[in-house]
């Protein structure tokens, strides 16, 4: 099957996961991607679970993120090494990123340089706060958590009335990386027309920040500070998760006024709607404490399947809030084929989660398990760069590249 970015070349210095993010969609839409470690590997080798030995090859974290790339190990602290990596940006498309701002103008490959070796590259930089921030907080070293923290996505997650909680998947790093493919889509569509490349400056606090919607805009207009509501949304009632009588929950997402009639009929109080302080969505947003202590003991007398029967028999918006067992294992998530089985080195046989991206002619797809440490090495400087086995064979006994595995 053909793919969308076959014939684009990506050179990955990334490392962990929201430039990880990034090359992997790209990778999975067909792109070449020389994924660069150091010789120690990435990161996230070291992160688990680990399916086997505490071992760089065996990070489920690492393989999940890292499929369909290949990898290469080069120690850029070494001037042949940053001169094979010239010759691979070269030759290449994208050059992606995520160190602090100083690290690859130190390496002398910062955007300035990068123009120099090939004008119609695009680089991709991510870090906490942006390569064009205030001076003081351009080496801030940034997680996940510190954006989640300072773009205030914490401040507005968690039980109401409960301390500031973080998000239960590292979407300051995946957001970010996400933001940064359609940043990369778009610049390589310019250089398509123009022939230059251009700097794609994604900040992790910028991304997540331009994701608060609601609460930004809450703010903005009345000047309200919000706080976190727990599964409550702030402007639309009802539109929550309910306990039910099995002990599970039930999530009722009753957006607007004539859901709610229909809403209450089938739970048995057809005459909440005329109730003055339910009759319109601001009126139950305003009076949402008054229609919870109704709407809590009729949501406990049936199990979470009876009510879905009969939110789905009447068409209302509902989901079960499913745990991870439960989502992997359901029949929806098979038919869409969104856990993949591949085989992975050193590893064998495991189930990872696929692309999201559909298209009717080139989709995203699983097509290559995650590289070895440095398993590629030897293969890209023979194929791209025309190295010798003697040539690479001296590079490896002066620690310049390696296999690592």
């Amino acid at each position: 099957m053909a793919r969308s970015l076959e014939g684009i070349r990506v050179v990955d210095l990334s490392h962990v996961l929201a430039a990880p993010t990034v090359t992997m969609y790209l990778a999975d839409l067909g792109a070449e991607v020389l994924h660069i470690e150091p010789p120690i590997g990435d990161d996230a080798r070291e992160f688990g679970p680990f399916a086997g030995d505490h071992d760089k090859n065996h990070s489920g974290y690492f393989i999940s993120l890292n499929r369909n790339k290949k990898g290469l190990v080069l120690n850029l602290k070494q001037p042949k090494a940053r001169e094979i990596l010239k010759e691979l940006i070269k030759i290449s498309d994208v050059v992606v990123e995520n160190f602090r701002p100083t690290t690859m103008r130190k390496l002398g490959f910062g955007w300035e340089e990068l123009k120099k070796i090939n004008p119609r590259v695009v680089y991709c930089s991510i870090c906490g706060f942006g390569q064009d921030s205030l001076p003081e907080y351009a080496e801030r070293p940034s997680y996940d958590m510190v954006a989640q923290a300072y773009s205030g996505l914490m401040s507005i997650t968690g039980p109401e009335g409960g301390p500031p909680c973080r998000v239960g998947s590292s979407v300051g790093d995946i957001l970010t990386g996400l933001q940064a493919t359609i940043g990369i889509l778009a610049a390589l569509r310019y250089r398509d027309k123009t022939g230059r490349g251009q700097h794609v400056d994604m900040a992790m606090i910028d991304s997540v920040f331009a994701t608060l919607e609601n609460a930004v805009a809450r703010y903005t207009i009345s000047g309200e500070i919000p706080g976190p509501l727990g599964g409550i949304h702030p402007s639309i009632t009802p539109f929550q998760g309910y306990k039910t009588k099995d002990g599970s929950y039930i999530i009722a997402a009753i957006g607007t006024d004539a859901l709610f009639v229909r809403f209450a009929k089938v739970i048995g109080r057809p005459d909440l709607p005329g109730d003055e302080r339910f009759r319109t969505n601001p009126l139950r947003t305003r009076n949402r404490k008054a229609l919870n202590e109704i709407l809590d003991p009729i949501m406990m007398t049936k199990t979470t399947a009876e009510w879905e029967a009969i939110f789905e028999k009447e068409g209302l918006p509902y989901s079960p809030i499913n745990n991870m067992k439960q989502i992997c294992e359901d029949p929806h998530i098979a038919y869409r084929k969104m856990l993949v089985e591949i085989d992975q080195p050193r590893v064998g046989k495991m189930r990872i989660a696929a692309s999201p991206i559909r298209m009717s002619e080139t989709p995203g797809e699983v097509y290559a398990p995650a590289p070895l440490l440095g398993q590629h090495t030897d293969e890209v400087l023979k194929a791209l760069l025309g190295y010798d086995d003697e040539t690479i064979a001296q590079l490896k006994r002066e620690g310049v590249i390696n296999n690592g595995y």
